[in-house]
């Protein structure tokens, strides 16, 4: 009988090369975006990932050409979601999207509160880190209780460390010696249109309005 195949061994760039690795916790990026928004984005909010793929190959080359007696870089893109009972025909799309970009998705159902993809991020981190190893950790995501101290462990190692996120949401590794924080919506064209942006940190001088997240008629609900 033929033993199932593991999750590192089933996604893209099999190389002994060190990586460039992007994690992606659509979980947490999800609910950030949706709380920046007031609610589910549109077209033009969605994050392209075909764009922030092309800035992993450029971040990963970069590296490669900048210290070449290390020899060769890979970037290995990842996305880790998961899927909720009954949702599998809304999210297959988009999953076969990420894929045919070139991400590699790790989906695991959504079963209990506790079924959440933290654990599978960080093992695959591990696995990288002591395999191949890493020339690079980018982890999308607002989690500092689950990820700060990993990551800082593995900057200690000497490993470039970034936090990509919303800088609203992010103050964890804004303010995390050891991390480099970029927002999402600094890298060129992951988004086709700017963000509704107006947090009461870049408030202009004259003020603004502020709209509820939901109609006051929801408390009656």
């Amino acid at each position: 009988m033929t033993q199932p195949t593991s999750f590192a061994e089933t996604i893209s760039g099999q190389s002994g090369s060190r990586r460039m690795l992007l994690v992606w916790d659509a979980p947490n990026m999800d609910m950030g975006l949706g709380a920046l928004l007031g609610g589910r984005p549109t077209a033009a909010h969605r994050p392209r990932f075909d764009a922030l793929g092309r800035w992993l190959l450029h971040r990963a080359a970069d590296a490669s050409a900048n210290a070449p007696e290390q020899g060769q870089i890979e970037p290995e893109a990842t996305v880790f979601t998961n899927i909720a009972p009954g949702s599998a025909d809304v999210v297959r799309p988009w999953v076969d999207a990420l894929r045919n970009v070139g991400f590699a998705v790790f989906a695991k159902p959504k079963l209990t509160d506790d079924s959440d993809v933290d654990s599978d991020m960080l093992d695959h981190i591990e696995l990288r880190r002591h395999t191949v190893g890493l020339a690079g950790v980018i982890v999308a995501s607002a989690d500092g209780q689950a990820f700060r101290e990993p990551l800082l462990e593995v900057a200690a190692d000497g490993v470039p460390v970034t936090v990509i996120g919303f800088r609203e949401h992010a103050s964890w590794a804004l303010t995390t010696e050891g991390l480099e924080f970029i927002d999402l919506e600094d890298i060129p064209g992951v988004f086709r249109e700017p963000l509704p942006r107006i947090g009461l940190d870049s408030l202009p001088d004259d003020g603004a309005w502020l709209p509820p997240f939901r109609p006051l008629s929801a408390l009656l609900r």
